[in-house]
């Protein structure tokens, strides 16, 4: 305690000539609040960058997603990853050797042994995966594009624990979700549809002419493109059903044997199936148009029906409205966000450059409630601020600590985005501990004792973007911190630090 209050003391000074020597025209609060929500929270990268960029420059940058350069260490730590190596080919090719495998065993007990065997590779490769997207969420100068990539994964949810889930996840950040996360709302729904990862979540590699499974037509209208109650029928969602026929997965390394005249139809790539002998070529009436039976051509014409629809454009302006801005947010520039998509036919950089651009964000600014992702990474940003953070099995174990795991929710809806799923006194108490793990830091042994390496929150950054702004009982709490890390804890657990 000796030794921390030493540390404490010493920290006090480091603060003093910090605040000293800040600079003339500091950023204003409401632009250090409009960083902070453009990102996934303020640190000193982020802050030098908006002072030589200003708004305007800098938010251009952020759509853009020019410079995606990661810290040598963390780059050298994703690329230790296996996953980072291995192409979905590969994944596929290995889990079908692995499961015809399988079939030959005939020992109960051995068979059982293998499966345990082939999960525990799904959960290593699933791991991975989550402590990639937290490394990149947290040390990313992209950080706009970072929180695209963490919303459309949540609105395209899949679950990593469903079949063969965790060996398709990786690619399915890689080749659908990542490319698309700022480019084209069309592009981005036709990446979805064809990837393996979300057509095994939602059942459509069971849906053919014959036996109908009707799971992936309704939540690609209801929770992806149009939302509910937007004048579709069960019509439509039967109609839905009957163009993703033979829409499914290649799981294994045998094509299907087929007739010439269907041969011609047949696609196939990296996972992704359309079978036209699962297909049923009626004409179809989906929204009051015609679709002629083509084969996979009709899923393109549904795909840019569903797309063109102004619910779809409403539903989707909404989603990223309550995401960035308020869980009730204004239905005028909901309605101008809706303008913006249509005219620019889906354009999400479009899109949201009307949503910051509008009054409406800047009177939203320090009043949204972190969800849990934004909590832990923004947390993780501050305390450790560009220098390497815990092992990033830690990162994840915090993150699912506070019941918003990536690829964790189970349910196709994805994780809620208001507030009131994250702020009851149960979660909030679970936050605290949070806090507390965050500001002891990461344990490394000193002679065989546990000793924590303990995060500097308190300086150059806390002294510039932060202790000017902080209201006078969280000064008063910071005051009467008796260590470090209980001074972190209190910084972290602080009503500041849950809104952005």
């Amino acid at each position: 305690m000796l030794r921390h209050r030493i540390l404490f003391a010493s920290t006090a000074a480091i603060i003093t000539a910090a605040s000293s020597a800040q600079a003339a025209t500091p950023p204003s609060h409401a632009d250090l609040q409009w960083l902070d929500r453009i990102t996934y929270g303020v640190n000193s990268t982020s802050l030098a960058e908006f002072e030589r960029l200003g708004r305007s420059g800098y938010l251009d940058a952020q759509l853009a997603a020019r410079d995606e350069r990661l810290p040598p260490a963390v780059l050298a730590q994703i690329d230790a990853m296996p996953i980072s190596h291995q192409s979905i080919g590969d994944d596929i090719a290995a889990l079908a050797a692995a499961r015809d495998q399988l079939k030959s065993i005939d020992d109960a007990q051995a068979k059982v042994e293998a499966r345990k065997a082939l999960r525990k590779q799904g959960v290593a490769l699933a791991v991975q995966t989550q402590e990639r997207e937290m490394l990149r969420a947290i040390y990313s100068p992209a950080q706009l594009k970072e929180q695209m990539v963490w919303f459309w994964l949540n609105h395209f949810n899949v679950f990593d624990r469903k079949g063969p889930e965790a060996w398709l996840d990786a690619d399915y950040v890689e080749s659908a979700i990542r490319p698309n996360a700022l480019g084209n709302f069309r592009d981005l729904v036709m990446a979805t549809l064809t990837h393996p990862a979300m057509l095994v979540y939602l059942d459509n590699a069971r849906n053919e002419a014959k036996h109908h499974n009707e799971n992936y037509a309704r939540e690609l209208m209801e929770l992806h493109t149009l939302g509910v109650n937007a004048g579709y029928t069960q019509n439509d969602v039967q109609e839905m059903v009957r163009v993703l026929t033979g829409v499914g997965v290649a799981l294994n390394l045998r094509e299907p044997r087929l007739h010439p005249n269907l041969q011609a139809r047949y696609v196939r790539h990296d996972g992704f199936e359309f079978n036209p002998a699962r297909h049923d070529f009626g004409d179809k009436v989906l929204l009051g148009h015609t679709i002629r039976g083509s084969g996979f051509d009709e899923v393109r014409q549904a795909v840019d029906l569903l797309v063109a629809q102004p619910a779809c454009a409403h539903f989707i302006s909404g989603e990223l409205a309550t995401y960035f801005v308020s869980d009730n947010p204004p239905a005028a520039l909901v309605d101008a966000m809706a303008d913006t998509f249509q005219r620019t036919h889906g354009d999400i950089r479009s899109v949201l450059r009307t949503l910051f651009d509008s009054p409406q964000f800047a009177a939203s600014l320090g009043s949204k409630f972190k969800d849990p992702m934004h909590y832990v990474v923004s947390s993780v940003r501050l305390a450790y601020d560009g220098r390497a953070a815990p092992d990033p099995r830690r990162l994840i174990a915090w993150l699912n600590s506070q019941g918003e795991g990536e690829f964790g929710h189970q349910t196709p809806d994805g994780y809620p985005l208001v507030s009131s799923a994250w702020d009851s006194s149960g979660q909030m108490s679970a936050r605290f501990e949070l806090a507390r793990a965050i500001g002891v830091g990461d344990v490394q042994l000193f002679d065989g004792v546990a000793m924590p390496t303990v995060p500097q929150l308190s300086g150059q950054l806390f002294a510039q973007a932060i202790k000017p702004w902080l209201s006078q009982p969280t000064l008063a709490a910071l005051g009467k911190a008796q260590s470090p890390p209980e001074w972190n804890t209190y910084l972290l657990a602080a009503p500041e630090s849950n809104y952005r």
